[in-house]
């Protein structure tokens, strides 16, 4: 029985309880948050004791532990956990800044502990498929977006709190863009300023440069009503696969196919390959699998990089 404890517990941490509580080998026992009564809401909910502190959890006896915090709250909680030997599943961002993710990778690396990040998409059949369909086939142009509505959280319009949009959601679709095509090796963008109030980005435009040859493209907005959409067009030769985390479509120019997935698939095969991981099952993390800190910092410094281009207004070495 996996022993499981939760730092912050807010939207992401309560789906990913309601995730774990399907499975017969995972027991919360132990949460906390800045929010003592968010904590014990959440604790009467899903189980597990509500308790001040990190330090408080791992005396509780977690074995493996969510980080499911903002941005900006990275860092502390990690490295006290690591060092107590405690398995990570830390959501994304990783952190506001590289600096601070890879300071976290490399305490990770060096206490050997198993970690996975929250880059879910990687399980969801849409992208399994979107795999085989490109294999063997040269990838010519990759555009990615992420367009939605300011998130209902009050940190998140504020660049020093949460990195912004390419950093805190454009970050999934880098990451599936990695997973699919390659290393990005330059970046340059370029933002349309920042919503009323706040001081990140309502809308901002990238230039990729693939290894691979590719050149791509990742836009955001934060200007809408709801979430439109977020996924990959990706053009290869003959072929376009468009991809996100519950759709698939494919087209060759004449014709296309559309289909639509179940996103709780991919999000229960996140958490039950992380449960795998911590019981020892002795396999790495698979090309589309779950990523570990380290495989999830590239994409991290992908997302850093753009947002760094917003600023210099220059290019940026994206690794």
């Amino acid at each position: 029985m996996g022993r499981i404890g939760f730092v912050g517990t807010g939207g992401v941490a309560t789906r990913h309880a309601g995730v774990l509580a399907t499975f017969d080998d995972a027991e919360i026992v132990a949460v906390t948050d800045l929010d003592h009564d968010r904590a014990a809401a959440f604790a009467r909910a899903h189980g597990g004791a509500a308790v001040p502190d990190v330090a408080a959890l791992i005396d509780a006896g977690a074995d493996a532990v969510y980080v499911c915090v903002p941005p900006f709250a990275h860092g502390e909680a990690e490295q006290a956990l690591t060092d107590a030997g405690v398995a990570l599943f830390v959501e994304k961002p990783l952190a506001l800044d590289v600096p601070t993710a890879q300071q976290i990778s490399d305490r990770i690396a060096a206490a050997g502990v198993v970690s996975r990040v929250g880059h879910h998409w990687r399980c969801a059949e849409p992208v399994r498929r979107a795999r085989d369909l490109l294999a063997g086939r040269t990838v010519r142009q990759v555009s990615g977006y992420w367009l939605d509505k300011v998130p209902p959280v009050p940190w998140w319009t504020d660049r020093a709190r949460s990195g912004g949009p390419l950093v805190e959601q454009a970050v999934h679709v880098l990451d599936l863009a990695r997973a699919l095509v390659g290393e990005v090796d330059e970046v340059y963008a370029l933002s349309a300023g920042p919503p009323e109030g706040g001081t990140t980005d309502v809308a901002t435009s990238g230039v990729l440069r693939f290894a691979c040859g590719a050149v791509g493209t990742v836009s955001t907005t934060c200007a809408l009503a709801g979430k439109l959409r977020a996924g990959l067009e990706i053009v290869a030769d003959g072929l376009v696969v468009g991809v996100g985390e519950d759709w698939l479509h494919v087209g060759d120019g004449i014709s296309t196919r559309r289909r639509r997935f179940d996103p709780g698939i991919a999000r229960r095969a996140a958490d039950r390959e992380f449960l795998d991981a911590v019981r020892g099952d002795g396999s790495p993390p698979a090309p589309l699998g779950l990523p570990d800190h380290a495989e999830a910092l590239r994409s991290h410094r992908l997302a850093c990089a753009l947002a760094t281009s917003v600023e210099t207004r220059v290019p940026e070495e994206a690794r």
